[in-house]
């Protein structure tokens, strides 16, 4: 599967849309939408119009509005997360338990048409999730995650944790990022760039006049959008 898998190409634009309905007439290459409010039609209209489509999943979060909710154990739930009240964190060391339940979402994925997947949330060892999650910890997650998604033929972002995107990105086939300008953190994604990947970046509070010279040097994927993502976009 490796050899047919799609992969983003580095410095293509995209979109990513998780809110409201779905515009289908922005004109980029790349569409990052989510996994279970995006429809099969949906995917084969962007397909007909020559996009790829990445399916945007929480891995590392329990969201207690998604369809599977009930199938997470209550030994698994932390604390919320940081301005989500709708989600906790994840005890990502109880792969036993995650496991059926990621997979079969990421068997949606597939049977729906996306080319791709970015999982989301995979840092909560860096953040207050309740549990002891060590560094160790998301890196042996994290690339479990990976392989999910190359098993069904699918390519796979690493979604933040820049702090370890120098020993993940062997396993991952691009990157997603928000917000590494404003916090001064994109050279932390130089191993994914110097690998030829592509880095899809967004910022929310900077304007592009302050970020698109250096990202478009850097070879990044880069736009400013609302923090909802709704379809607004402003692109570098």
């Amino acid at each position: 599967m490796a050899e047919t898998r799609w992969v983003p190409k580095q410095g293509t634009a995209w979109q990513w849309q998780l809110q409201g309905k779905l515009d289908l007439s922005v004109d980029v290459p790349v569409y990052d939408v989510d996994w279970q409010t995006t429809s099969e039609a949906e995917i084969a209209e962007l397909h007909s119009l020559g996009r790829h489509v990445i399916c945007y999943v929480s891995v590392g979060s329990y969201e207690k509005y998604r369809p599977d909710a009930k199938k997470f154990p209550a030994s698994v739930l932390g604390k919320e997360l940081d301005g989500w009240p709708d989600e906790r964190w994840l005890d990502i060391r109880q792969w036993d338990q995650l496991e059926p339940i990621l997979a079969a979402r990421f068997d949606q994925c597939r049977a729906k048409g996306f080319d791709a997947v970015e999982p989301d949330n995979v840092d909560g060892y860096s953040n207050e999730s309740g549990f002891p999650l060590t560094a160790d910890d998301q890196l042996t997650f994290n690339r479990r995650i990976a392989d999910l998604a190359h098993a069904r033929g699918m390519s796979v972002g690493l979604k933040n944790d820049v702090e370890q995107a120098a020993a993940l990105e062997p396993s991952f086939d691009f990157a997603v990022n928000e917000e590494c300008m404003r916090y001064d953190e994109c050279e932390m994604l130089q191993p994914f760039l110097q690998a030829g990947k592509a880095v899809l970046h967004v910022e929310y509070d900077l304007d592009p006049s302050e970020f698109c010279a250096k990202a478009k040097a850097m070879g990044l994927s880069s736009m400013q959008k609302p923090l909802e993502l709704g379809a607004d976009r402003r692109p570098c």
